[in-house]
């Protein structure tokens, strides 16, 4: 067996995204495990540096994890040779000038979504990744999500038919004054790259095209519903973000999909994400982690009667969609398949172009918003040849 040993650069993990998914349980979990296993018997282990601003916060998370090097010299970090991917969970804006900087030096290309403030930057660091013959790739992490890898499962069987629509809820009630904050405020700040159109619509856009089909039309609605909240600081702001979406898009194929997205909503629901599936010959409801299903033969006959009790219990006709596996962290997972893609060359197709799409549609969702219009999404392989 051959140790085969991969530098990581981790900017920007000192976030709680950073921090929690691709550091805590993502790298330093590979590494706890004896790193990732390949076919032949040899292992691919992780060797990560965090970089960072703050000196302390970086110190006390590498020690925290067992993680021996940490820099706030990232010209330096990008200068060693035996570090050979670039990873950045930085704040959006800060993330096209790292990024390009890690093109330049050759490091092969890991980030988080959005993979740029616009879509004309996208499309810049996609192309200077391809022409410098780096390996890239952008975070997806839903598709990795147990109850997504279900509801795949289900598509692929042919259980539905033709699909006809999908209907997605997410969101959850952020705390505005009193109680601890769930989210940072720069999310409420649109100078800072905020917003939840720029947050959701780029995983909306992968999470559709790889169950469902490409994105073809956009119509969205974003709202800022609470005009004031308080910071980490205890101190009032203004909210210049949107904090809640309604879009509705077309797919190839003639799916249509309706999609809230909310900062500002009381659950009712079993999980945070709901996607409601329905087809000609059988219908899901997927979330994060669960999946239940209703044929056709199973769907119950409802009659609209408002002026007598329901007689149905609607819940109780559907099934749960089983395991039949287990399941690890989604960000995990895909780590894994990245750090494979770099090393062995096997197939990655969550690149910078794929990023760039989840941008080119928040930017669309953004503008139809602003006109108050439905909006074509134009292929974008053509602009980055």
């Amino acid at each position: 067996m051959t140790v085969r040993t991969v530098g990581i650069i981790m900017n920007g993990v000192t976030g709680r995204m950073g921090t929690n998914q691709h550091l805590i349980r993502s790298i330093a979990a590979i590494r706890k495990q004896g790193g990732v296993l390949l076919p032949g018997g040899d292992v691919i282990m992780p060797n990560p540096i965090l970089v960072g601003r703050n000196e302390n916060k970086l110190r006390a998370l590498a020690d925290a994890h067992g993680i021996e090097r940490w820099s706030t010299d990232l010209s330096a970090c990008l200068a060693n040779p035996e570090d050979k991917i670039y990873f950045d969970a930085q704040a959006t804006t800060l993330r096209a000038e790292s990024l390009r900087a890690a093109i330049q030096a050759r490091k092969h290309i890991y980030c988080e979504k959005p993979t740029a403030p616009d879509l004309a930057t996208a499309l810049e660091l996609a192309r200077l990744a391809r022409r410098a013959g780096v390996k890239n790739g952008a975070v997806q992490d839903m598709l990795f999500l147990p109850g997504l890898l279900k509801l795949q499962r289900t598509i692929q069987s042919g259980f539905f038919g033709r699909i006809l629509s999908v209907r997605g809820e997410f969101g959850y009630w952020v705390f505005e004054d009193v109680q601890p904050l769930q989210r940072p405020s720069w999310n409420y700040k649109r100078e800072e790259g905020g917003g939840i159109i720029v947050d959701m619509l780029c995983h909306w856009q992968y999470v559709l095209a790889n169950l469902f089909g490409e994105v073809q039309a956009v119509s969205c609605l974003g709202a800022t519903h609470i005009p004031q909240r308080i910071d980490e600081q205890g101190k009032p702001y203004a909210c210049t973000a949107d904090d809640a979406a309604y879009s509705t898009f077309e797919l190839a194929g003639g799916i249509i999909v309706h999609f809230n997205s909310s900062w500002c909503v009381r659950v009712y629901r079993d999980e945070l994400l709901t996607l409601q599936v329905d087809g000609t010959h059988g219908s899901a409801m997927a979330g994060l982690r669960e999946c239940k299903v209703q044929s056709r033969v199973n769907t119950p006959r409802a009659i609209w009667n408002p002026d007598i009790p329901n007689t149905i219990d609607f819940r109780a006709e559907w099934m749960d969609v089983p395991n039949n596996a287990e399941f690890e962290n989604a960000f995990k997972v895909q780590w894994e398949l990245f750090l494979k893609h770099v090393v062995c060359d096997t197939p990655f197709p969550w690149d910078l172009v794929a990023g760039a799409k989840g941008v080119q549609l928040a930017e669309l969702g953004l503008r139809s918003w602003q006109e108050r219009r439905w909006l074509d999404v134009p292929d974008l392989s053509l602009k980055t040849e």
